[in-house]
This record gives C-alpha cells, sequence and structure tokens, in this order.
C-alpha cells in the first residue's frame, strides 16, 4: 500500500498496528472500532461496552511531536494515511479528535501510573494526549490468518468441543504439558494462543514456540492442538487481563477458555463496597472459564500432584516456577527432566547457544553410545543425548 501525497500522515507501531487489526477482525467483538470522547468516557466509567464487559475505552492516541500536530490540524472527515514502519499499513477517515489524559488511561489499564511497572513505562513512552476516532481499515495478515487456521482446523477434524489457553510456555515444563492433557481428555480441539509480546524479555517467540511443537508433534495424538501467535499488546498487559483472555478466545470461537490458579487478574476484590472476583465481570461474555489448581511435583509421592490433594508438606514439594527454570537455562544449564523434558530442554538449549562447542562431532562421539555409524549429529541431538546419560542410576 502506496501512501497517498494528498492525504495527511499519522504514525503508529507495530503494536497499535497489531491491536486496531483485532478490533477489524471482530476478535474484540462487541467492539468494532475508535471509541469517540463521550463513548470512551462511558465505557471507562462502566467498564462494560453494549452489555458486555471492556474493562477500558479502544482509543488511538500515538505519540510524537508530528503525530501531534496533524491531529490538533486535521477536520472532520479527512482521510488520514497509517504509516508503519515507513509503508502504508491502512486509512483512517476522521471523524473526531479530542485531548486524553494519560495519567488517567495507565490508571485504566494497569491500575497505575507507577513508572517500575514494565508495563506502564512501555505504554506511556508511545503514548499521546490527543485521540482520534473514526472508520478505518488496515493491512494485517497474521491476524485474518489465524481465524481462518482455526476455522479450517474445525472442518477437517469436525471438533465440536474447543477448549484454548492463553499461554507464555516460557519455558515450557511439566505442568504446562499435564495441563494440555488435561484438556484434551475433555475436548476435541485445544487452541493454545502463544504469547508473543512486543518486548525482548524472556525466550524469543520462535524458541518457544519451537519447543512447544516440539512436544506437540511428539507426544500428542495428531490434529488435536494448534498454535496460534498471540500478539500480546498492550491492552493484555493490565490487571484486566483475563477479562479481555476470555473475550479473545470466544470471538476466536472457543467454547472454553482454561486458566492456573495463578494467571493474572484473578482474585477477590470491592467494588463499590461488593465483594467480587474476576468471574462476575466475564459472566456475560460467551466462554466457559476453567481453572486448574497448582500443580507440583511430590518427592513421596513420586510424580506430579495437585496440592489440594497431596497429604504431603510443602517441604517435599517442588515447585514448577518459570522464572527459576529459565535463569537455569538461560546460565547453559540442563533443568532435571522432572521440570521440563529432555526433548524441550535440548530444543531450547541449542537455540540458546548456537555454535557452543568448538568441535562436537569429535565431543559427541568421544562422550554418547552410539550406533557404530559415523552420522552428523546437531547440538539438539548431543544435549538430548547428554540428558540421557544424567538420567543413568546405576553409578548414582
Amino acid at each position: 500500500m502506496t501512501s497517498s501525497k494528498r492525504n495527511k500522515t499519522l504514525y503508529i507501531d507495530t503494536e497499535a498496528l497489531s491491536t486496531l487489526a483485532l478490533v477489524q477482525e471482530g476478535l474484540l467483538s462487541p467492539v468494532k472500532g475508535l471509541m469517540g470522547q463521550e463513548e470512551a468516557r462511558i465505557v471507562d466509567e462502566t467498564k462494560a461496552y453494549k452489555g458486555v464487559p471492556f474493562p477500558f475505552s479502544f482509543i488511538l492516541a500515538p505519540n510524537g511531536e508530528q503525530n501531534r500536530a496533524v491531529l490538533l490540524s486535521v477536520k472532520k472527515n479527512e482521510t488520514l494515511d497509517l504509516i508503519c514502519d515507513s509503508r502504508q499499513v491502512g486509512e483512517l477517515r476522521v471523524n473526531e479528535t479530542f485531548e486524553i489524559d494519560p495519567d488517567e488511561r495507565l490508571r485504566h489499564i494497569y491500575g497505575t501510573t507507577d513508572t517500575s511497572h514494565p508495563g506502564v513505562k512501555n505504554t506511556l513512552m508511545r503514548m499521546g494526549d490527543i485521540a482520534v476516532c473514526g472508520e478505518y481499515h488496515v493491512t494485517y495478515p497474521i491476524i485474518a490468518g489465524n481465524r481462518k487456521r482455526i476455522e479450517n482446523m474445525k472442518q477437517k477434524t469436525g471438533a465440536h468441543s474447543i477448549s484454548s489457553m492463553v499461554l507464555s510456555a516460557n519455558p515450557l515444563n511439566r505442568v504446562h504439558e499435564r495441563m494440555i492433557r488435561r484438556v484434551l481428555d475433555e475436548n476435541d480441539l485445544l487452541v493454545i494462543f502463544l504469547r508473543k509480546p512486543f518486548t525482548e524479555e524472556g525466550l524469543q517467540y520462535e524458541i518457544r514456540y519451537n519447543a512447544l511443537k516440539t512436544f506437540i508433534d511428539t507426544f500428542l495424538a495428531r490434529n488435536k492442538v494448534l498454535i496460534i501467535p498471540f500478539e500480546n499488546t498492550y491492552i493484555f498487559a493490565g490487571y484486566n487481563e483475563l477479562i479481555l483472555d476470555a473475550l479473545l478466545a470466544a470471538n476466536y470461537g472457543c467454547d472454553q477458555l482454561v486458566i492456573g490458579e495463578n494467571h493474572g487478574g484473578l482474585g477477590l476484590y470491592y467494588n463499590q463496597n461488593v465483594l467480587s472476583s474476576v468471574f462476575d465481570e466475564c459472566k456475560n461474555i460467551d466462554i466457559d472459564i476453567k481453572i486448574f489448581d497448582e500443580y507440583v511435583y511430590c518427592d513421596i509421592c513420586k510424580t506430579l500432584v495437585n496440592t489440594k490433594t497431596c497429604p504431603h508438606g510443602q517441604h517435599h514439594h517442588v515447585h514448577y516456577h518459570s522464572d527459576s527454570i529459565l535463569k537455569l537455562m538461560q546460565s547453559g544449564l540442563v533443568p532435571p527432566a522432572l521440570l521440563v523434558r529432555k526433548e524441550i530442554s535440548a530444543s531450547i538449549l541449542a537455540a540458546l547457544f548456537p555454535n557452543r562447542f568448538d568441535n562436537l562431532q569429535e565431543l559427541y562421539y568421544s562422550l554418547m553410545p552410539g550406533t557404530g555409524l559415523i552420522e552428523q549429529q546437531s547440538e539438539e541431538q548431543f544435549y538430548a543425548n547428554l540428558i540421557k546419560l544424567h538420567s543413568t542410576s546405576s553409578l548414582t
């Protein structure tokens, strides 16, 4: 798409483009477009839109002096070219522009304006104080393509009950595997929305995707799980995350959303002196929300157990703390197999430390048992076989 010389331009980033595309494709329905000043005010006050929970107004207020000058000068019915990464990605026909209070906007999204909060800091850097609304169209094939993939899988498999999970899998561990298998026991299809944030924290998306794909392709029945990249834009980063996750999953055609009990946004709170929970907020969203209790490894039971049913104390439990497991991997250490399956660890370590060894083949044949044939071994195969040696018990 080429920018028209007669139109003024508005510069947006990929995060804004992705969010605009979500709404354009109906994935945050009943919200269908940008909100004007009065509509935005009502949504911010009531936390609802057309009878469906929606935690804050949907507006576009991009940062930058050039954007601000354009929005102050633009007239109603003028068309703005939307530019992202030096190319035109859409158009917006202006209906209204209005001032916003960035601090108030941050409080609606995150519940705080404290810049030590990573979401607050990132959003403040990309948000201006003039919002624009009007009909728009953007081109962003990844969003439309995701919806089509789910529909194709439903038709291909004849799936009737479709569950969903929103995962970071940072990294994928044994508890994730247990939850996935439990969901598949009760549903025809599981859609995993794999978070793809716009920050550089944790493992790269491709590493997490490949690890998850390895597990699905190797250890699960075919055509039972579909991975959908979920660009985790700023609107999903606040304390209202669960409401928006549920709305997204429902609009993608899922019947159920499965979450762990440590999911962000769970818990009780007081709303106008009435004790409420997030489930009260989600009751008008057409999706069933199911909570899985915490799983741990018990060194007496010798298996994964539910903390509510295991009779042994916490001192017998190994917890699946993602940040701690990730620190092991980022240090080049192999997590115990009871935490992360060896095939997953091998996939992640090979990606984190490419070309780590000067002569991998020599190292491989000096340490590993083999078939007697000379074969080229990959770093991933090396790690997988090294983990097997860790599992040898006769000398331990």
